[in-house]
């Protein structure tokens, strides 16, 4: 695992806060620090800046950094109070960021071909994931699910890290609107009965029930995959135990000893 346990708290401006599917925004922040320390697969801690009302962070994983101009993106869906109020910032306001925080990806040296599934806004984590092992000269297939064509967020930047890998982009929907009819593990447990033996490396990320699907014939095959979890994170160090995560070494804390783990070690 990555973590270095550097964490810095940076108050930055919003650059941009753009609606790109309903109810999901990608906000652009600047948080130099953070965007020079960040590894794949690390979150943040976020709250409105000057809210007194908001107590607790709201914890996102880093979608993309940006070291020219030393910011970070994140990509988030509005379900609460807190997600909301972080929708109507303009550029300019601020927001006070924690981060980077967890153990990301492993990206075991020597992966030659890796395969992403991502279910919704799991895709978001996989971004700086898929660009790295690209740039390592890993070929990366991708598979990724959502509730509709214009809910398949993310997908650009993960065509364009597959493409540029000699992989593939492969995407499902629950209506049908693209791609297959269906859920994205099924996707991956056709590619994976075809081609489950050239694959060293698989990550996941998505919603509970979708990463119990996806990583049960990985599992099988004895192929060796990480799932990064979605966990609801009060303090984000550690402190609390409100995320914590049943292992066969024992029960572990989602933000400081993840969000990413190697799926042979949950108690699924």
């Amino acid at each position: 695992m990555c973590n270095e346990d550097i964490k810095f708290q940076e108050l930055g401006q919003v650059l941009s806060n753009e609606c790109i599917a309903p109810n999901v925004y990608v906000m652009e922040i600047t948080a130099p620090r953070i965007c020079e320390a960040a590894r794949p697969g690390q979150f943040v801690h976020v709250k409105v800046a000057d809210n007194p009302v908001q107590l607790l962070r709201m914890p996102f994983g880093v979608y993309d950094c940006n070291p020219q101009i030393g910011s970070i993106e994140i990509c988030f869906q509005v379900l609460g109070e807190g997600t909301r109020q972080l929708s109507t910032l303009s550029i300019g306001e601020r927001v006070d960021v924690l981060g980077p925080i967890g153990n990301g990806w492993s990206m075991p040296q020597g992966t030659g071909h890796a395969l992403i599934i991502s279910g919704g806004l799991g895709a978001a984590p996989m971004n700086l994931l898929a660009r790295e092992l690209c740039a390592r000269g890993c070929t990366v297939d991708i598979v990724m699910g959502g509730p509709s064509s214009e809910r398949l967020v993310c997908r650009e930047r993960l065509a364009k890290s597959a493409l540029a890998s000699g992989g593939k982009l492969l995407v499902s929907t629950d209506d049908g609107s693209e791609g297959l009819h269906g859920f994205c593990t099924q996707i991956s447990d056709e590619l994976l009965r075809q081609e489950g033996q050239d694959y060293d490396y698989i990550c996941v990320c998505g919603p509970g029930p979708m990463e119990r699907n996806a990583v049960r014939l990985p599992l099988e095959l004895g192929i060796y995959t990480e799932a990064s979890f979605e966990k609801l994170m009060a303090c984000g160090i550690g402190a609390c135990l409100s995320c914590i995560v049943e292992t066969v070494d024992g029960r572990k804390r989602c933000c400081v000893d993840g969000p990413v783990f190697d799926v042979a070690k949950v108690v699924w």
